[in-house]
């Protein structure tokens, strides 16, 4: 057996990708795969732009992770 289980959330990797490039500053694509209590720390820091920064990257790195045959992928905090 052995076989490797990915822990996460299922998510529509191009609404996710959406959400982090477009409203990323306000963490809408954490809010959108259920990690709320990210999302309301990311609003809270949203005035120091780090958070706007992070979903850019996260953004990036959504587009390179290859979609099941649904079009989902697989989240982490």
């Amino acid at each position: 057996m052995g076989g490797y289980v990915q822990q996460g959330r299922v998510v529509n990797k191009w609404i996710y990708f959406i959400l982090a490039f477009f409203l990323g500053w306000i963490d809408a694509h954490k809010f959108y795969s259920g990690f709320s209590g990210k999302g309301i720390m990311y609003l809270v820091f949203s005035w120091t732009g780090i958070p706007a920064l992070i979903a850019f990257f996260t953004a990036i790195m959504t587009l390179l992770k290859p979609a099941d045959q649904n079009g989902n992928i697989v989240v982490t905090s």
